[in-house]
């Protein structure tokens, strides 16, 4: 492993698995605690881990793909809660993980899309709240919220709260530290050699073991099973035998992934810090099917199936149905929250800071989306009842209860009753047309409160193409394009 003082060349031009190393160097502050801050006790630490294209069956404890091998996110879960109905904010990885680290939705700061450049400025991040209640905050792994091409450093991890960063999707990283324990003055370019998910989890142990003296948060965004597909044999022997390669790999990265968590809960067991520790586990969004799972050769570095699995849920990655933006989702602090929860309350990524905020004693922010979760998890008070919202390219949807309501830009509408059809098979909007219409209203008046205001009322993506092979469960017509949205001449006329 090497390491040189990190300069970016004038001409280099914006690539996409290079997005979050290209910044300008800049001097680092020592870590330090707010003087307004209370440390009269030690706060809890708080972890986050974000895993990436993870699709909903991929956790053993789910149950329902025998292949996929967790122990340790399996004992996570057994120690504290998996939630059934865990959501994100959407099923893409940019707008994902904006709602995340802010507690708002993507769409009141006009971050929608992959497409719509850096986290804006104006918005307050998670690690910022912390860090002023004097929390040592690091950030290890992908962060994609600097996509521009213009003063890339104002929106680098080090420029939105991250004290420490070791920032990178495979062998090189922007870095405040390196795996040998030394620390940098400067950011610097960390070359790393070997599986990239041990390295992220090496990483995510060194700033433990330097900082477990201090409260500490930490955003672990593990690169996996996101494409490309990379593992090393430790991890694909544990998977032999007759199955579709791309399937054997990402179940070897998940598998890298969970022996991660395991050595991160037994470095907090070693320093006698597991029962002041929150740990959260989810993905950005649902895996990528890419419609019927092909085998692709591993050649082929990107845009094909990821091997990942939304069983038994409909859909995939793109699409506001139930296998975009329902994932994994387990919680832990031990001694706190009771062990063995199974919890079927609808959930959202928001409630993520304002929970992490609660534990750490930092005042609710009034312009936070989601909710305190810890009074339901620690002493079983119900979760106030709410609808849960989302707007995603020319998508909208709304859950409230058992019901859920999906939009397709101007065409197709759907009415699902997700407590005895979690696979969105049966389409209730005809026998139930007044709960529909309410919940499309109620989407509506949230939707006033967006940037741009409103919900999609045209068909504006190719990914529309998804609604036709998932819900309609037909190959596509003769005739028609796949680049082109088949809804425009057939939705009509197949109704649903």
């Amino acid at each position: 492993m090497t390491s040189r003082l990190f300069n970016v060349p004038t001409a280099m031009k914006f690539r996409f698995l290079t997005s979050c190393l290209l910044i300008l160097p800049f001097t680092i502050p020592a870590a330090s605690q707010s003087a307004d801050a209370d440390t009269s006790a030690k706060k809890p630490n708080v972890i986050v881990i974000f895993t990436d294209d993870h699709g909903y069956a991929d956790l053993s404890c789910v149950g329902t793909e025998k292949d996929v091998k967790t122990p340790h996110l399996d004992r996570m879960a057994a120690e504290g809660v998996r939630f059934t109905d865990g959501y994100i904010t959407a099923p893409q990885c940019c707008p994902s993980r904006a709602g995340l680290l802010t507690g708002r939705d993507q769409n009141r700061f006009r971050f929608s899309a992959n497409q719509m450049g850096g986290l804006p400025l104006s918005e307050i991040t998670l690690a910022d709240r912390l860090g002023k209640a004097g929390y040592v905050t690091g950030m290890v792994g992908k962060w994609h919220l600097d996509n521009t091409n213009k003063d890339r450093q104002k929106y680098h991890p080090r420029a939105r709260g991250f004290q420490e960063t070791f920032n990178g999707h495979t062998n090189r990283y922007s870095a405040t530290y390196d795996l040998e324990g030394n620390r940098f003055n400067q950011l610097r370019t960390v070359n790393t050699k070997g599986d990239r998910l041990d390295r992220q989890s090496d990483a995510a142990v060194q700033f433990i073991d330097h900082h477990h003296k201090n409260p500490f948060f930490l955003y672990l965004a593990y690169y996996a099973p996101h494409v490309p597909l990379e593992s090393s044999k430790k991890y694909l022997d544990r998977f032999p035998g007759e199955m579709p390669e791309r399937r054997r790999y990402a179940l070897a990265m998940i598998s890298a992934v969970d022996d991660g968590v395991g050595r991160i809960m037994a470095r907090l067991k070693h320093y006698g810090i597991d029962d002041s520790t929150l740990i959260i586990f989810l993905s950005d969004n649902g895996a990528p099917l890419k419609l019927t799972m092909e085998d692709l050769s591993m050649k082929i570095k990107g845009g094909a199936w990821d091997g990942s699995k939304n069983t038994p849920l409909n859909g995939e990655k793109g699409m506001l149905a139930e296998g975009g933006i329902r994932v994994p989702f387990l919680v832990r602090w031990k001694d706190t929250i009771p062990a063995g929860q199974v919890n079927k309350t609808p959930v959202s990524s928001l409630d993520i800071a304002a929970t992490a905020c609660a534990a750490a004693g930092v005042k609710h922010p009034e312009e936070f989306d989601g909710l305190d979760l810890l009074p339901m998890l620690a002493k079983g008070k119900p979760l106030a009842e709410r609808t849960l919202y989302w707007r995603f390219w020319g998508q909208s949807a709304a859950r409230k209860g058992d019901w859920k309501f999906l939009k397709l830009g101007n065409n197709q509408s759907f009415l699902f009753n997700l407590a005895n059809d979690i696979s969105e098979s049966n389409n209730l909007i005809k026998k139930h047309p007044e709960i529909a219409d309410q919940l499309e209203k109620s989407a509506a008046t949230w939707a006033r409160d967006l940037k741009p205001a409103g919900l999609p009322d045209t068909n504006v993506n190719i990914q529309e193409i998804f609604f036709y092979h998932h819900f309609f469960k037909t190959p596509l017509p003769k005739g028609i394009d796949p680049k082109r949205n088949p809804f425009n001449k057939l939705g009509k006329k197949k109704g649903k």
